[in-house]
């Protein structure tokens, strides 16, 4: 059996510009809408789909997604994305 893996999508950040800045998150559908664009790319057997929703992982503290230990504090934002299971495609 092949290994199991695992990719997640996350919202695009686009830099909001101006004096105080910050970044503006697409919606949850463009997180499905580039899961849909690599799946066509990349011809895989898919095991599971998943939406994980997880505290902080655009901060600078953290390491995203695929970290073990998030921190959730005072000011905590949660972040929804979409977690596909995979392995090779067989055949």
């Amino acid at each position: 059996m092949d290994p199991i893996k695992y990719r997640d999508f996350l919202p695009e950040q686009t830099p909001r510009g101006g004096l105080f800045g910050g970044v503006d998150l697409a919606g949850f559908d463009s997180c499905v809408l580039a899961m849909n664009r690599w799946l066509q790319e990349h011809p895989v057997d898919v095991l599971r789909v998943e939406t994980v929703t997880l505290p902080n992982i655009f901060s600078q503290q953290e390491e995203g997604p695929g970290d073990t230990e998030l921190h959730a504090g005072a000011h905590t934002v949660w972040y929804q994305f979409v977690r596909l299971w995979y392995t090779a495609a067989q055949g």
